[in-house]
């Protein structure tokens, strides 16, 4: 059975653009989706479709006169909020007044347009991105697609529900602690937090990427082939050697990968999790890979740092806002980060060492290996109300022991469906390698993408 235009992926997109297809009957399609989906789903903070018809009708003459900017020309896409589009608001997902407005275009949203995508607007997220959830002071509360009463996952929130919803086929998210892989796990995405400085940022911060969320792993590749590109305003970009986004991998056989069960830190892995993380292994080493356990790496003591940290960064924000400010800001986000002002300087500084630690022990762990498979978060999805998995503001970041090292070490880090729980929530396998080995990261989720069997999502059910 043929599927809907709105369903199609970035390359059936573009081979139908290049064999006649009209990008303003797909932005059609795509906008009708929205529109009967988005009144439940609460995915995005901007969407004009007016903006949107006006960049089809483009991208129609681009491929009319053989002008099209790139094979991707006229492929739908969102931004999350936090990424600048010119003369746009960043709010940052908090009610605050004022929000300032973009002065420019991130280099992300440069490069997409650049290649003549057409933007459909901005998505979701928390309150300043320190939730992992879709609740916002701002926005309400955006859902999981698959089930409403679920969360998204955040902080891109509103980038998994569109990329799930089928909302076109590619969709950018930032992460800092895995705030890309998080919604992928609770929405059956396929994700990738990109090594440090891949893709380049208005706003580089340790521990800060963005990058693809997407129902397959080959859309995944195709984003990237478009906004993995240098730009000189991000002074923290590296330069990397040419990496290949149609790279495959025809076996596993000979990788060398490690399977970590244990982050020796936060909160316990559910028995479902760790059933479908090991099942997936174990198709790893059936096909030749050679699979050893890792051990943890990171300590309770450092991932309590970092959070001690974020919450003194958010409470620099916080305690800048006038009264009214900061009865608009979530009480959630209000009470964590409230806690930041007990951190003397000294303190502080020993909290931000422990940044370097993480990164440290994270690089020497995982460097004898291809790859390190492991859960993405210990649990599956929550209840859509509740801003966290462990919903206590005193134990906040007890889901983020596998995702955020990688962060620190800089290392790429992605995510795909590897099962379901008995209810149905998604299962996400995190597949994560050396820096700067993006391109094999992706590939070996593509395998695995193509040798899952029941662990593949069925995206017909998202009504």
């Amino acid at each position: 059975m043929s599927r809907s235009l709105h369903e199609m992926s970035a390359h059936e997109l573009a081979a139908g653009y290049a064999d006649g297809l009209d990008p303003r009957e797909v932005a059609e399609a795509v906008l009708a989706r929205i529109a009967d989906r988005e009144p439940v789903l609460n995915a995005f903070y901007l969407h004009d479709p007016g903006q949107v018809r006006a960049d089809a009708e483009a991208s129609a003459q681009r491929w009319a006169t053989g002008t099209q900017l790139s094979a991707f020309d006229g492929v739908p896409a969102t931004v999350k909020e936090n990424i600048p589009r010119a003369g746009k608001p960043l709010p940052s997902g908090t009610a605050i007044p004022n929000p300032p407005a973009a002065p420019q275009n991130a280099p992300i949203t440069d490069r997409l347009l650049e290649s003549g995508l057409v933007i459909l607007g901005s998505t979701t997220m928390p309150d300043w991105g320190m939730l992992s959830s879709g609740v916002s002071s701002l926005h309400g509360i955006s859902r999981n697609a698959w089930n409403p009463a679920l969360t998204t996952g955040g902080s891109s929130a509103g980038s998994s529900a569109a990329a799930a919803a089928g909302y076109g086929p590619l969709h950018v998210g930032t992460d800092i602690g895995g705030s890309i892989r998080l919604p992928g796990t609770w929405s059956g995405l396929a994700t990738l937090k990109p090594s440090d400085g891949l893709v380049p940022l208005h706003a580089p911060y340790l521990g800060r990427a963005a990058g693809p969320l997407t129902r397959t792993v080959a859309d995944a590749q195709a984003l990237m082939s478009v906004i993995a590109r240098p730009d000189e305003r991000d002074y923290t970009a590296r330069p990397y050697p040419q990496m290949d986004w149609s790279k495959t991998l025809p076996d596993v056989a000979g990788l060398r990968i490690a399977v970590q069960l244990d982050a020796g830190s936060g909160a316990d892995v559910d028995a479902e999790v760790l059933s479908a993380v090991q099942a997936a292994a174990d198709l790893f080493a059936a096909a030749g890979a050679t699979v050893v356990p890792l051990a943890p790496f990171m300590t309770a003591e450092q991932l309590a740092g970092v959070d001690a940290f974020w919450r003194t960064r958010s409470w620099v924000d916080y305690s800048a806002l006038d009264d009214e400010g900061r009865s608009l800001v979530l009480p959630y986000i209000a009470r964590w980060c409230g806690a930041g002002a007990a951190y003397d300087g000294a303190q502080t500084l020993v909290n931000y060492g422990r940044f370097g630690q993480i990164q440290q022990a994270t690089r020497a762990a995982t460097a004898p290996f291809d790859l390190v498979l492991s859960p993405v978060a210990p649990m599956a999805a929550f209840p859509a109300e509740d801003p966290m998995p462990v919903n206590d503001p005193d134990r906040p970041m007890a889901h983020i022991s596998f995702t955020m090292p990688y962060n620190m070490s800089g290392q790429p880090a992605a995510s795909i469906n590897c099962g379901f729980t008995a209810d149905g929530r998604t299962i996400g396998l995190q597949v994560a390698g050396r820096i700067g080995s993006d391109d094999l990261v992706l590939a070996a989720c593509a395998w695995y993408e193509s040798v899952r069997a029941d662990a593949t999502p069925d995206w017909s059910l998202i009504a």
